[in-house]
């Protein structure tokens, strides 16, 4: 029997079975946190739709495959071990242990994030986190990269990069938060760690097929797409950051209105430094500036003011901006500019934050107290923002490159599709599926398409890349890529 029962007012009352002690959590307060849950499960879906967008036809299916494919693996993880490694308070400065194993125990006792809410409601919130962040990542593989393997590192991935780094950040036990680090929402857990994982995917799976060459020099395929991810993206970072206060108060509504606020300067930000060169209003510009706002302002939504927000939007899409150029100086192929958009934007973010962080804001929720960052003379400040952003990019470089290479030496996980696989579409070669259906895939794959296929039974499309002639069907894959 469930120790919980009901006061006068309606808010739920939870008796500690060991001492007696007696929790009151508010509905209010749970029924916040559930929302938030869910807006930061849409954004999952909403980086495939994005990825996708930006992407060629043929690859598109796979990029909104993985996303929904790295949520159900990341579910089934964080239930294993993920939340036990990344919350138990039993756990070191750097990791958790295996107390809540199989979430044994995790019901209605306070939650390590805050006592306002029950365990059991932080675990499933928390889970939205981990589950996007290797969706982040992940979109290195863009276009050259085999998906059943993934589905192995992203389990890998999450246990051994996102779950410290989680620990060490958020945990109260944690070196970080002890030392007094401010991440409000994930500057280093999620997009230090996801960008610069993708650095380490990009730099492990070597360039695609034709780069450096006009073949490689291709507009995003669907602009809608990178549209409606933007939307779902924009929409539930307010779960994301507002929910992270783990309360409704005032502080959560402060959070909500620096991130709709860096969101909006940065995409003007960035669209405007385009159109400097192009002379061209760029919806993709846009949507990427927005992003790069938005992951800017995810480590400092809870510590700073509004007019600071501003500069974290400006700041997060001209970097960000400058900084995809980083792929052609050092020469690795990000096809989806992660690193440039999320290690970068999260490093931008944590700096900031050490700079324009303050105790009054973080107080806005009449519990939280902090020395603040630069505005409030706390100068060291600024160093603990520095050393967890670096020890989040050495460490998630590092493993992330230790976990590909043992995969890599390991039959059946190597992570890098065959040439073939490549020229045809990850979509066909690896799922046997399509993204739209009767597209012209000619000008991609070097064949004709039989358009004179009828719908076949069942649920399956017609085979989109049906080859007319024997003597199509008999080209090799190089004499139909060279025409």
């Amino acid at each position: 029997m469930v120790n919980v029962t009901y006061d006068q007012s309606g808010d739920m009352v939870w008796t500690d079975p060991s001492t007696g002690d007696v929790v009151v959590y508010n509905l209010g307060d749970i029924g916040f946190v559930l929302i938030s849950m869910a807006l930061v499960l849409i954004m999952i879906p909403g980086v495939g739709f994005f990825y996708s967008g930006l992407l060629r036809r043929k690859n598109a299916l796979s990029m909104i495959y993985m996303s929904m494919a790295s949520l159900a693996v990341v579910s089934f993880q964080w239930f294993f071990w993920g939340y036990s490694l990344a919350f138990s308070e039993t756990g070191s400065a750097y990791i958790g242990n295996l107390k809540y194993f199989g979430l044994k125990g995790v019901l209605g006792q306070p939650s390590i994030g805050s006592t306002r809410i029950p365990a059991l409601l932080f675990c499933i919130y928390q889970l939205m986190f981990a589950a996007i962040t290797p969706a982040l990542a992940c979109g290195a593989i863009a276009e050259r990269a085999r998906l059943g393997p993934i589905l192995v590192f992203i389990f890998i991935w999450s246990t051994l990069v996102y779950d410290p780094i989680a620990c060490w950040t958020w945990n109260s036990n944690g070196w970080s938060f002890v030392l007094g680090g401010l991440d409000f929402a994930g500057g280093t857990p999620v997009h230090i760690s996801s960008g610069t994982a993708a650095l380490a995917i990009s730099i492990y799976l070597g360039k695609r097929r034709g780069y450096g060459t006009e073949r490689l020099a291709y507009k995003p395929h669907n602009t809608t797409y990178v549209i409606l991810g933007t939307v779902f993206l924009w929409f539930g970072w307010f779960g994301f950051n507002g929910g992270s206060a783990l309360s409704a108060n005032l502080r959560a509504i402060q959070a909500c209105i620096v991130t709709n606020l860096a969101a909006a300067t940065g995409g003007l930000t960035w669209m405007l430094l385009d159109y400097r060169i192009e002379r061209k209003w760029s919806a993709v510009g846009f949507c990427s500036g927005a992003i790069a706002g938005l992951v800017a302002i995810t480590p400092g939504s809870g510590f700073v003011g509004a007019p600071a927000a501003v500069l974290f939007g400006v700041m997060g899409g001209s970097v960000c901006n400058f900084a995809t150029q980083l792929k052609f100086l050092v020469g690795y192929d990000d096809a989806l500019d992660i690193f440039a958009s999320h290690a970068i934007g999260g490093m931008v973010g944590n700096i900031l934050t050490g700079l324009f962080a303050q105790a009054s804001v973080a107080g806005f929720d009449g519990i939280t107290e902090i020395p603040g960052g630069w505005l409030d003379r706390h100068w060291v400040q600024l160093g603990y923002q520095v050393a967890d952003s670096v020890s989040g990019f050495a460490y998630s470089f590092v493993m992330t490159t230790i976990i590909l290479w043992i995969m890599h030496f390991i039959p059946g996980l190597r992570l890098r599709t065959t040439e073939e696989a490549e020229i045809l579409g990850i979509d066909d070669a690896e799922m046997g599926e399509f993204a739209y259906d009767y597209v012209g895939l000619e000008q991609e794959i070097g064949h004709s398409v039989d358009v004179g296929l009828g719908a076949v039974g069942g649920a399956r499309e017609p085979r989109h890349g049906h080859v007319e002639g024997e003597s199509e069907a008999s080209a090799s894959v190089e004499e139909k890529d060279a025409r």
